[in-house]
């Protein structure tokens, strides 16, 4: 059993109230960067299309290392753009070269030169892979907007490091303070095909250091309160809209910061509104409590964006916070 010091808990305690974390495995930088993918990069990913144009039909392809792949069937088509909430169905596949096959089912389906194909009874259909952009990637920030974080530098955040192409890196807090906001952030997960759970990309968009909107690579996967789009601890997200690793998505919050008398006691719950990829997927959610690990304790104070480092290297850009 593992004891703590009244010291070593103190020490634990400071590390929070600063915004750091405990790294728990080395980072590996390269998973950052989109030039330095493996041979299975190019099949994981989203495809869409019509069956013999009668049945819509969306697919998530999911790279799981060394040539094994998960692919996620949604009918109707992919989540946010067509997919009814139907019952999905989940098959592993393998990659030979250049083409990847997927066992199980009466349908025999395969990848190769960028298309998805089934094949039944003599007949053959394929949908093709896409990529898909959020409506509010690039979004401008208006007119009084504190803009946190625009490529130029990382002045505006402490800690906070910046890569040779201006992209945020995480582990940021920001050093402007803030109560009830509205915050557009863009962020790009890291391609990490051979971890797995809350190790593949993870990381926290904190709002005043409190209530987390966790990040993690949760393509393909269920869409839980501790996957990309969750309240951690509080609430799944109504849809998991996460994108692949290394495609640029959006968060666009509005939050409005907990009440509290002139004795410090709690009279409103702070509430949440998020879309994640242009898609609505907390609508006026109460925050009870602070989200697990969050660095600040609730208070009636102004709180701090905090990015968080969970020893993956995510990428940040375009930050922009209107108060309300």
């Amino acid at each position: 059993m593992l004891k703590l010091t009244r010291l070593s808990m103190g020490l634990t305690a400071g590390l929070l109230l600063a915004g750091l974390n405990t790294i728990s495995a080395a980072k590996n930088v390269d998973a950052a960067d989109p030039q330095k993918v493996d041979a299975d990069f190019k099949f994981q990913g989203e495809y869409a299309g019509s069956l013999g144009g009668q049945f819509e039909v969306g697919a998530q392809v999911i790279a799981l290392g060394g040539g094994k792949f998960k692919m996620v069937l949604f009918p109707g088509g992919l989540p946010g753009a067509g997919y009814d909430g139907a019952e999905k169905r989940e098959y592993g596949g393998t990659r030979d070269g250049d083409k990847v096959t997927f066992q199980g089912g009466t349908t025999s389906k395969s990848i190769s030169g960028g298309k998805l194909t089934f094949e039944r009874d003599g007949q053959s259909f394929s949908i093709e892979r896409t990529i898909r952009k959020s409506p509010t990637l690039g979004a401008k920030p208006p007119k009084g907007a504190v803009v946190l974080f625009n490529g130029k530098s990382a002045k505006n955040f402490k800690p906070g490091k910046m890569t040779e192409d201006g992209l945020l890196m995480e582990g940021a807090n920001s050093i402007e303070k803030f109560q009830s906001q509205k915050l557009h952030l863009e962020f790009r997960l890291p391609y990490e095909p051979t971890r797995r759970g809350q190790g593949r990309a993870n990381s926290g968009c904190y709002l005043q250091a409190r209530y987390e909107v966790q990040v993690l690579d949760s393509f393909g996967l269920a869409g839980k309160h501790n996957e990309c789009g969750g309240i951690y601890s509080i609430k799944d997200p109504d849809l998991n809209m996460c994108f692949p690793p290394l495609q640029w998505q959006t968060y666009d919050i509005d939050f409005t910061a907990a009440e509290f008398d002139k004795d410090g006691k709690k009279t409103a719950n702070a509430r949440i509104t998020v879309s994640h990829n242009g898609v609505l997927i907390h609508d006026n959610v109460e925050l009870p409590k602070r989200t697990t690990a969050s660095p600040l304790a609730e208070g009636p104070q102004p709180g701090f964006l905090h990015l968080q480092d969970h020893s993956n290297p995510l990428r940040f850009r375009n930050i922009w916070v209107v108060k309300k």
